[in-house]
Order: C-alpha cells, then sequence, then structure tokens
C-alpha cells in the first residue's frame, strides 16, 4: 500500500551543456517577443504619426485667392485702417437694401466687433474665393513651381500662405463658402452633446454597477442581465441610432422636443434626443468598467467596515465607492472618448449638416463637429476638405482636452483615498 503512494522521482536538473543550451533558448524567446512587442508598438506609432501627418498637411500651405472687388477702390484708405462705422457705410453702399437688414437682422451691427464686420466686407463685398489650395508638403517643397502654376493659370490671383486652423475659424458658424466657413455650431453641438450624455449615463451606469456588483444574487436572472451588458457595448452604433429615433424622437417626441414645457418651434430630433441616444451607446461601456472598478476593492476593506457596525450602504458609499473612483473615471474617458467622435446615431437621430444657430436649449436643432467632418469630407470643392481637416485637429484638440480633464479628476481622488 505505502508503495503505490510513494512519491515519483523528480527529473534531474539540467546541467552543463544542456544548462547552457535551456537558457539560450529561453533568452532567444524572450528577446523573439521582446521583438514582436517593440514592432507592434512601432507599427502603432507610424499609423497614428501617418494619419496625423495626413491632417496637418491639408490644415496649412499655400492657396491663390482672387478679389472680385479690388478692396482700393472701396475706401482711400486700407480696409485694416477704418473704422467700425466706416466699414458698415461700405455695407451699406454696397449690399442691396435687403441684404444689408438680413445681416442686421442675424446679429445687430451694433453687438459686432470691428473685426467680425471687417470679415463680413471681405466675405460680402471683396467677394475673397481660393481658386487653387495646395497641401503643407507641396508648399514646403515645391514654392517655385506653385508660383509659376499660379502665375500661368490664375494671372489675376495673390499667392498666400493660409492657416485654415484659426481662432475665426473656431469662433465663426457654419457658412456656404469654405474660405469663411467655421466650426462654432459644431464645437457647441458637440460640448452640450457631451455634457448631457454624461449627465445621463454616468449616474445610471455607476447605480447598476453597484447593484449587479454589490447587491444583486447570483441567480439566472441576474446572470442573464450581466451576459447582455456584455453583449450591448459590442453592438454597432447605428442600431442605437435606430432605436432613438423610434423611441426618443417619435414616442417621447412631446419630451425631447420640448411641447410639454411650452416650445412650439421644435421637433423630437433635437440635441436631448441625441443625448439619450449617445447615453444608451455609452452605458454598457460605463457599466462593465465600474463593475471591474468596484470588483478590485479588496473585501477586506469591507470586512473591516461590517465589523465596525457599518451598513452595507455605508460600505458602498464611503468605503467600496470611493476607492473604486478612479477606475469608474477611466472607464467614463474611454466612454466618452467613443460618444465624441459617433456619426451614425447622430445621422438617424437627425443633426443637422447645414445650422448657423448655437444651441441655447436641449430643445434645439444642432450638429456636432464628426457630422460637420463627414460633410465637408463629401463635398467636391478641394477647400471644403482642408477645414476639415481643420475640424479634425479641433475635435482631437476637444478630446485631448476632456480626457486630461478626466484624468486630473481621477489622480486627485487617486490621491485623496490613498
Amino acid at each position: 500500500m505505502s508503495a503505490a503512494f510513494s512519491p515519483q522521482p523528480a527529473a534531474p536538473l539540467p546541467e552543463g551543456a544542456q544548462l547552457a543550451a535551456h537558457m539560450a533558448a529561453r533568452h532567444r524567446a524572450g528577446w523573439i517577443w521582446q521583438g514582436l512587442f517593440l514592432l507592434a508598438t512601432c507599427v502603432g506609432i507610424i499609423g497614428l504619426s501617418a494619419l496625423l501627418y495626413n491632417v496637418v498637411n491639408s490644415a496649412f500651405g499655400f492657396v491663390a485667392v482672387v478679389e472680385k472687388v479690388d478692396p482700393a477702390t472701396l475706401a482711400e484708405r486700407p480696409l485694416e485702417e477704418l473704422t467700425k462705422d466706416e466699414l458698415v457705410a461700405i455695407l451699406q453702399a454696397n449690399l442691396s437694401r435687403g441684404a444689408f437688414n438680413k445681416l442686421d437682422k442675424d446679429q445687430a451691427f451694433a453687438d459686432r466687433s470691428r473685426e467680425n464686420v471687417l470679415e463680413v466686407v471681405y466675405e460680402r463685398v471683396v467677394q475673397l474665393e481660393v481658386e487653387e489650395s495646395y497641401t503643407l508638403s507641396e508648399s514646403l517643397f515645391n514654392r517655385a513651381a506653385i508660383a509659376a502654376e499660379v502665375a500661368a493659370e490664375y494671372p489675376e490671383a495673390k499667392l498666400e500662405w493660409r492657416s485654415w486652423l484659426t481662432p475665426q475659424f473656431v469662433t465663426t458658424p457654419m457658412s456656404s463658402k469654405p474660405e469663411y466657413a467655421g466650426v462654432r455650431t459644431a464645437l457647441l453641438g458637440s460640448l452640450v452633446l457631451v455634457a448631457l450624455t454624461i449627465a445621463f449615463a454616468l449616474p445610471i451606469g455607476v447605480m447598476a454597477a453597484i447593484y449587479l456588483q454589490e447587491y444583486a444574487g447570483r441567480n439566472w436572472i441576474n446572470n442573464l442581465i450581466q451576459t447582455n451588458i456584455y453583449n450591448l457595448s459590442g453592438v454597432p452604433s447605428i442600431v442605437y441610432g435606430m432605436l432613438g429615433l423610434a423611441v426618443f424622437v417619435r414616442t417621447l417626441e412631446a419630451l425631447t422636443s420640448g411641447a410639454m414645457f411650452g416650445v412650439t418651434d421644435s421637433n423630437g430630433r433635437t440635441i436631448l434626443s441625441a443625448a439619450m441616444t449617445m447615453a444608451l451607446l455609452i452605458l454598457p461601456i460605463i457599466i462593465v468598467n465600474a463593475q471591474e472598478a468596484i470588483k478590485a476593492v479588496p473585501d477586506s476593506f469591507r470586512q473591516a467596515a461590517y465589523g465596525l457596525g457599518a451598513t452595507k450602504w455605508q460600505t458602498v458609499w464611503h468605503h467600496v465607492l470611493p476607492n473604486a473612483l478612479p477606475g469608474i473615471l477611466t472607464g467614463s474617458i474611454l466612454a466618452v472618448s467613443r460618444a465624441i467622435g459617433e456619426t451614425a446615431p447622430l445621422v438617424v437621430v437627425g443633426a443637422s449638416t447645414f445650422i448657423t444657430a448655437d444651441p441655447d436649449s436641449p430643445f434645439a436643432k444642432f450638429t456636432a463637429l464628426p457630422i460637420q467632418i463627414y460633410n465637408w469630407t463629401a463635398r467636391p470643392q478641394a477647400e471644403f476638405r482642408n477645414i476639415a481637416a481643420a475640424a479634425i485637429l479641433v475635435l482631437l484638440a476637444l478630446l485631448l482636452t476632456l480626457n486630461a480633464t478626466a484624468i486630473l479628476l481621477r489622480n486627485r481622488f487617486s490621491r485623496r483615498v490613498y
């Protein structure tokens, strides 16, 4: 009987040349995997660099500009030296009464800045038009060839350097002319949309995660809910757009249009409907990440709180959530990053492709930066692709700013906890 349970003799350890060959094989395998990891990192960096280069290459460069009206014929002095009243007088003298009154109705000239009136003069009277645009690489390395081409094909045009990404581009609303188009309405629409989306999704997502992780029992119903949450995080975004169209735009139109609050000039295709749709889109991501963050809190924290007489809710509120908050904010960063770049759900819900009015309430019509970028890239004129590249840089800056803010909050709460 005892012989049946006697331990088997261990295999002899390699020695000498066999040990050296074994260690060399292990080091060789490690170097191979390290090389593969480095290669994957380099491929990712090259891909991101190519993307950024392509965007920056289109956002800067030379343009051939034609002035339909010579600015020198409008005043005795250069337009840049004229006062605001003198610029308004030029508009009155060169525009029809209806066109001037429409501009004054859109925004009273008394409330406009001098720089804004000067832009209107260039747009409506001087009528600057870009005949040809060149990329950054062409402008840097083929300047002589560009100058010769412009002189031959556009003799009346001036060759000038242009940055399509300017402060005016960020603060100017949409226009049908790429020379004067801006992203103000789209930028404000994206900011309001993200703010409302977080306001809807974050509290619901965190509360659902707390229930599923701390309160829900392990039975088939809760297991089914958990499985479906994981599955919903992989559903294509267009499906959420169809759901938002059916539920928020049509079924709940009285709410999302503001009709029950006295709003009469709107329908269900509002920024509120879009925010609710995007909240559904990122809700599974927030729930899953919040659950993992709560699960990572050591059970010793809970047991210590119970040992001191704390209730379940006191334990969750004072011990579990503060320690899980950095992980929850990390998941929120991922969710917001996905929401801010989505286009398909917004198209289905009814985002506008051309709108000049800023969103002034949750029941307003809206557009967003991804919608504006998509609209511009679909235009045949090359200049629209230039401002689309500038809008992409604005979108990247907005995304990095929001992520940096969330990271700072996460680090602050991490220091407070530990």
